[in-house]
């Protein structure tokens, strides 16, 4: 029997003690095999619900379901040694009570075996995020741009140029904090207002085009690896360009196929010799 203990993923504890110390550096995923490769290299791995727009073609996060943020975290769940693993409430899943908020979290906490969960929303929010706490579920929160809101927000767009919105996200992200949420993503933020937030608060600060002085940064893993061809925001660097590598490996496979070279005699099953 093997003398080493399974190493332990980094817990949400771990991750809110990082704040002033180390910089949380955390990415999206939605696979088991995509999990493996970041969990070396990550200290948050967060299933979004932006996997309705990267795997499943949506326009917006809206119609991502609770059944899909379950098989998508126990998928990740499976593929993560280290990081910790928060996934998405989805649109519909928690705003229409705390209640409602905790038996969704519930299922996804028991279902899938994540570390917690993330929720959209600010001073409207706190409330659950209280009630979610308290019972045991720990909670990243969400300020600023905030997907599943697209509708009544007028579209994909950066936050906090005017006085009254900037004001607004300010109360957002100390509510969510007083509520006792573990961290919270800022996302679409105007930079002097993510970083002024970023050093009121004493939980740690996860920036999407928000500001590099936020506690850790996060992107969807896609767009990192240029795998994703859809709409690209200004805050996305590409770290790799994937995409036309799987394009040109595919273009190789069916050529073979189409003149007869592949499967060549090496990739067939020969009769055993008697």
């Amino acid at each position: 029997m093997s003398t080493h203990a399974k190493q332990k993923r980094l817990t949400t504890a771990s991750i809110r003690a990082m704040k002033g110390r180390d910089r949380v550096v955390c990415l999206t995923a939605y696979t088991t095999p995509i999990a493996r490769l970041l969990d070396p290299h990550c200290d948050l791995l967060l299933v979004g619900d932006s996997l309705g727009m990267v795997l499943y073609g949506m326009d917006t996060t809206v119609g991502v379901t609770l059944d899909m943020m379950a098989a998508h975290g126990l998928a990740v769940v499976r593929g993560a040694e280290r990081a910790c693993v928060i996934v998405d409430l989805p649109f519909g899943s928690y705003q229409v009570s705390k209640e409602r908020a905790f038996l969704s979290a519930l299922r996804l906490m028991q279902e899938t075996g994540c570390d917690g969960v993330k929720l959209e929303g600010g001073e409207e929010m706190a409330e659950t995020v209280e009630f979610l706490v308290a019972r045991g579920i720990p909670v990243f929160g969400h300020v600023g741009l905030m997907p599943q809101l697209v509708n009544t927000a007028g579209g994909f767009r950066s936050m906090g140029h005017s006085d009254a919105e900037a004001e607004k996200i300010r109360r957002d992200a100390a509510a969510i904090e007083q509520a006792g949420a573990f961290a919270l993503v800022i996302e679409g933020t105007v930079e002097p207002l993510a970083r002024e937030i970023t050093a009121s608060l004493s939980v740690p600060t996860i920036g999407i085009g928000a500001s590099v002085a936020c506690d850790g940064q996060v992107l969807v893993v896609d767009d990192v690896l240029g795998l994703f061809d859809g709409f690209k925001p200004k805050f996305v660097k590409r770290f790799a360009e994937l995409g036309p590598v799987v394009s040109s490996a595919v273009q190789s496979y069916a050529l073979e196929v189409r003149d007869g070279r592949f499967p060549a005699h090496e990739h067939t099953f020969q009769p055993r010799k008697r």
